[in-house]
């Protein structure tokens, strides 16, 4: 096993505990980590100012190297926040899903800056507003806002009925990929653009190749950057689908280190994972 230089982390439900904090041990490991040279890349669906106070509180704001936000639709440098890569769905998918969605009876939703846009208020957006900390504005002609095209777009709604909503616009909208992040909430993003993309493209800016990184998640929206990266790592309270492509699942949750065991072993120990590939045939 080569010696790992790049730390991929998802933030909710992987890096942080369900109250949202980071915890001392966790920063600790990654600030071990980081003195043997260790890059660490936050990798978010969440947008990129949901993403500032935990850039700051591990310091990476104060350090040259990269956060990706939106899922991949936006890679920013961490110490001066300009944007190396910003792609957005098209202003005709953007109507075409917004319409869809929106004559199903569903809610819409975009992040800008640090405000949540949604078109009409509803208890799942409610719960995401609480997770990101970002301020809910509710905005009636919500159509025009997505007109000129948006990052990324969100459907919040019962899982029950979310499922049959993301068959039904991806039969349709072919200017989008669309995928369940959470039970709760449906994603819709522009084409090729992933945490996997994402995170190839800082590896490429680093000259850090794939079996020198290790990248740890929790759900779907992991699901390209743990196939990418050389080293994927699930956690124990992650999706089963996740699971079953990881080298490894760690044996504690997010709520008890999980991050930080997998770096105390793996990063500052001496045990070894297997590289992807050898564990999928």
């Amino acid at each position: 096993m080569a010696p790992i230089r790049l730390l991929a982390l998802d933030l909710d439900d992987t890096l942080l505990r369900s109250d949202l904090s980071i915890s001392y041990r966790t920063r600790n490991a990654i600030r071990k980590a980081e003195a043997r040279g260790v890059t660490v890349v936050l990798a978010s669906s969440r947008a990129p100012a949901a993403l500032e106070r935990f850039s700051a509180l591990l310091g990476l704001n104060k350090k040259s190297g990269y956060l990706i936000a939106n899922n991949g639709t936006i890679i920013q440098e961490s110490h001066t926040g300009a944007f190396i890569s910003d792609v957005r769905i098209s202003p005709e998918a953007a109507l075409l899903i917004f319409d869809m969605a929106d004559a199903e009876g569903f809610a819409v939703q975009i992040y800008d800056d640090d405000i949540m846009y949604i078109s009409r208020s509803n208890e799942f957006a409610e719960y995401d507003q609480k997770i990101t900390g970002l301020r809910q504005v509710v905005v009636e002609n919500f159509r025009s806002m997505v007109a000129s095209g948006c990052h990324k777009m969100l459907i919040p709604g019962d899982p029950m009925i979310l499922a049959p909503l993301a068959r039904l616009l991806s039969s349709y909208a072919d200017g989008a990929v669309i995928y369940t992040s959470k039970p709760y909430l449906l994603e819709v993003l522009p084409p090729g653009t992933d945490k996997g993309s994402a995170l190839a493209l800082v590896s490429e800016r680093l000259s850090i190749p794939r079996d020198a990184i290790l990248a740890v998640g929790d759900s779907m929206s992991d699901e390209t950057m743990l196939r990418w990266a050389g080293f994927p790592v699930a956690m124990a309270n992650g999706d089963d689908r996740i699971k079953e492509l990881a080298s490894l699942v760690t044996e504690k949750s997010n709520d008890e280190d999980g991050v930080a065991e997998i770096i105390e072993r793996y990063v500052l120990g001496n045990e070894t994972l297997t590289l992807q590939g050898q564990a999928n045939g």
